[in-house]
């Protein structure tokens, strides 16, 4: 960790009554830093502001959070990092209702960025099919809210750096997602990803992927995929906000791609361009 500030301030403490440490009660955003400034910094305070809205929290002074946000970042002297933001309730009584006279603590948290191989984006990565279903709940479906167990619980299912990420499905078994990152599928040059209204988080980076490949003229849609349908389809790749686009060449032991297909590979290019990651031509060896 580089630096953390709370509520404006370098400190590294809450208070243990705070409802994100007792409840899970609040969201957080995880933004990709470049050249000292967060980078889609509109669309994640967008995710954060519907996320206070259905968890009806107060929403925060965004102008603060810029302010306070591109500050720290200084810390990075101008290169690459992670900042953390998280948003909770604040400190309250006991019990699950909400106190309605609480003031929200926002955490601004700086990370060096993770030098993560630069064979992820070129020759792409397997997942592991992991076991745990994420669990229905329209109300909270899409925001990064801070009740992440199913993710904890999933990303614990393997140990073997072989796995780059492990794709988690909803009840009936249909693939939704990465366990940090969004699912995209390619049949006959369209782009698929599933929905997100019942369970998933719906990144930043996935919203983003969307508008390149419409600028691009490849036909993009929500659709749900079974499982079985994913292992037939042409090629498959993973994002999110830091990583960017990764090329997916297995599912488990049973199933490759060749990657990266010829899709994938005009997206990465296109992001590329667009320079809100750095991706691995800035040392991730």
């Amino acid at each position: 960790m580089i630096a953390t500030w709370i509520n404006g301030k370098p400190a590294d403490r809450i208070s243990c009554g705070d409802r994100g440490l007792a409840y899970g009660d609040g969201l957080f955003e995880t933004i990709a830093v470049v050249g000292g400034r967060p980078q889609l910094w509109d669309w994640h305070i967008e995710r954060l502001l519907e996320g206070c809205r259905r968890l009806r929290l107060p929403p925060p002074d965004t102008g603060l959070l810029w302010e306070e946000s591109t500050r720290l970042c200084q810390e990075l002297d101008g290169s690459s990092g992670v900042l953390k933001l998280t948003y909770t309730r604040g400190t309250g009584g006991r019990g699950y209702a909400p106190p309605g006279n609480t003031t929200p603590t926002r955490i601004l948290a700086l990370s060096a960025w993770p030098q993560w191989p630069a064979s992820r984006w070129e020759e792409g990565v397997a997942l592991f099919l992991c076991q745990t279903r994420l669990a229905e709940q329209p109300q909270l479906a899409g925001l990064k809210h801070l009740n992440r167990l199913e993710q904890v619980l999933a990303r614990a299912e393997w140990d073997d750096p072989q796995w780059a990420e492990g794709l988690v499905r909803d009840p009936s078994g249909g693939p939704v997602e990465g366990v940090s990152s969004n699912l995209f599928a390619v049949v006959h040059g369209r782009l698929i990803t599933p929905p997100l209204d019942r369970c998933g988080v719906a990144g930043v980076m996935r919203r983003n992927i969307m508008q390149l490949a419409d600028k691009l003229g490849v036909p993009a849609e929500v659709r749900a995929l079974s499982l079985p349908v994913l292992r037939t389809v042409d090629e498959v790749f993973m994002s999110n906000s830091l990583a960017g686009i990764w090329p997916v060449r297995a599912l488990s032991d049973r199933t490759t791609w060749t990657a990266p297909g010829p899709v994938t590979r005009r997206l990465q290019s296109a992001l590329r361009r667009q320079g809100v990651v750095p991706g691995p031509a800035q040392g991730e060896k």
